[in-house]
């Protein structure tokens, strides 16, 4: 049986990578086969295109979004389609909603333009669920200046910003199999909440792993 494809995702500092850790902790624990990855990275291209986007100078918006898509394009051809057809789970730290969020919205480029490369990046690969974690702009703000130095995304000023989280709220009631996640809670409760999720959207999954 194909393994279930989960995305997390959101704006900057809504938690989704402190989720994305404790669901792989609590997968571990119950023995339940599973990847966990993150974007970009995970393969020798993407961690080689990480530091050029996160930490680099000025990059085109073009370019950004084709590097973007470079190390995806790799994620999914050796990582993520090997574990699903293997029957494991996969826990996505960011995938195509980011693109459609960050770089269509946040940059301005045409989304259409954006979706149909995305789609060739990925071979149409989509996810079995999304779990967009939503938090209040203020919220977002403190979680990062809590931080240490803001990378290359971070530091591209309120009005990109706003027009991510604008783009999310949009996103979020029109891509396919996308659910809010309340992400102001405490970290235990949020997780609390994604293992309900989990266990009620895939119980042949699930069943024999309680919360």
């Amino acid at each position: 049986m194909r393994g279930r494809f989960i995305v997390f995702e959101g704006v900057e500092g809504c938690g989704k990578t402190t989720q994305a850790r404790l669901l792989g902790e609590w997968l571990e624990s119950r023995r339940i086969p599973h990847v966990l990855t993150r974007e970009p990275g995970g393969t020798a291209v993407g961690e080689g295109v990480r530091p050029l986007i996160l930490h680099g100078g000025d990059i085109h918006e073009r370019t950004e979004l084709l590097l973007y898509l470079s190390a995806r394009a790799a994620l999914i051809t050796e990582v993520v389609r090997p574990a699903l057809e293997a029957g494991n789970l996969v826990v996505a730290d960011r995938y195509e909603m980011s693109t459609f969020a960050y770089q269509g919205c946040g940059r301005g480029l045409p989304l259409e333009q954006v979706r149909a490369i995305n789609d060739f990046a990925t071979g149409g690969l989509k996810p079995d669920l999304t779990l967009w974690f939503e938090v209040p702009d203020t919220v977002a703000n403190r979680r990062m200046e809590g931080r240490g130095g803001p990378d290359r995304i971070e530091r591209a000023g309120l009005a990109f910003h706003d027009r991510v989280a604008a783009a999310y709220r949009e996103l979020a009631g029109t891509e396919h199999a996308v659910e809010a996640v309340d992400g102001t809670l405490d970290p235990a409760d949020v997780h609390a909440r994604v293992v309900h999720i989990l266990h009620a959207r895939f119980p042949e999954t699930f069943a024999n792993s309680p919360g």
